[in-house]
């Protein structure tokens, strides 16, 4: 027995999506295909075609926009026959196998429907994140990125697809055009796809915001979470019937030191609210490393506590509200806010400060 030799030969005739009319020549060999046989039929004029290395399409004509991606998915997943889901299994819901890899860039952008990426018929390459020790190289229609720690995979449409922080990271590694990065990068954080600390914290990572275009879309997306955070503040407020409160202030000791601003602030309960929009920030000397990257997170963070803490000297109780919690479970964080609103009765006194508009 050789390596072309079938262990269960398996019909073909069962391989009508796009996922079964893509193989590898492992699971070639699984349905019973020799590699000498495999080689006959994608000749010139034959029945199949060689897409990538040791991944072929099953039929002469063009492969279609799914048929690349799963053929690129392939490739840098080298999945075994093992890997091959049976027929009856996918009617099921099951979803093939491709081993430790994943979609991302323009292409996972494209499966999560942005508007603002071109469809995957008009994409040249498809970008595939693998493990950095992946022995491969790019090659036809497979670009593949290298991670040094891979991301927890999302499904969509039976397809690995990085999520979508990393996925507008790699995207905007390979884009020159400020607009489209701009509009990417809006559009990300209006259609709720992620938060924009993440999206920064990614774009560090990758080393992107030594660019200016990118540090000028950044920007903009930071202003526009912000908008929307303040807003579905705003909506927590209405909707959930909190007492009218103080919006936007800064806080001071009478004749002494400024205390911070707030986002909102009931004196008469001595209640404030903040939105947490911590994102990491573009120090030039410390671009894409993780170890400096977690130490801004901690020193921002300490920041926040000092200020919490001194202003609960004060006896003034502050509520930390994060603009991903306020988008998920708006009316816990409401109640989280009402109960330190009527815990204020049971409290002492908070010391006097002066409230200005910021």
């Amino acid at each position: 027995m050789n390596h072309d030799t079938p262990v269960s030969p398996r019909p073909l005739s069962h391989l009508t999506d796009a996922q079964r009319r893509v193989l590898s020549a492992a699971q070639l060999r699984a349905h019973g295909v020799t590699a000498a046989k495999t080689a006959a039929q994608c000749r010139a004029g034959g029945p199949w075609q060689q897409i990538l290395p040791g991944v072929f399409v099953l039929h002469p004509g063009p492969p279609t926009s799914e048929e690349r991606l799963h053929a690129a998915l392939l490739y840098a997943g080298r999945p075994t026959a093992a890997g091959l889901v049976p027929a009856q299994a996918r009617t099921e819901g099951e979803v093939t196998s491709y081993g430790d890899v994943m979609v991302t860039g323009l292409a996972a952008l494209a499966l999560y429907r942005f508007s603002s990426a071109p469809p995957l018929l008009s994409l040249d390459r498809i970008d595939v994140l693998v493990p950095r020790t992946r022995r491969l190289r790019s090659t036809g229609c497979a670009r593949l990125v290298r991670a040094h720690a891979m991301p927890t995979t999302h499904q969509v449409s039976g397809v690995p697809v990085a999520p979508v922080a990393r996925a507008l990271a790699d995207a905007v590694a390979q884009l020159s055009d400020a607009d489209a990065v701009r509009r990417l990068l809006t559009e990300a954080v209006r259609g709720s796809h992620c938060e924009p600390a993440a999206v920064v914290r990614e774009l560090t990572l990758a080393r992107l915001l030594s660019r200016p275009h990118v540090v000028d879309a950044v920007d903009s997306l930071l202003a526009e979470g912000r908008a929307i955070a303040e807003d579905r503040l705003y909506a927590m407020v209405r909707e959930h019937g909190l007492p009218d409160p103080l919006w936007n202030v800064d806080l001071r000791l009478p004749g002494g030191p400024h205390l911070g601003g707030v986002d909102i602030y009931w004196p008469e309960q001595a209640v404030a609210v903040e939105l947490d929009t911590r994102a990491p920030r573009q120090d030039e000397d410390a671009m894409g490393s993780p170890l400096l990257e977690r130490s801004r997170e901690l020193g921002e963070w300490s920041e926040y506590a000092r200020k919490r803490e001194h202003l609960e000297r004060l006896g003034i109780t502050v509520v930390h509200i994060t603009p991903k919690k306020l988008r998920e479970s708006m009316e816990q964080q409401a109640t989280v806010v009402r109960t330190a609103l009527m815990a204020s009765a049971d409290r002492e006194p908070s010391a006097y400060v002066v409230v200005l508009p910021r």
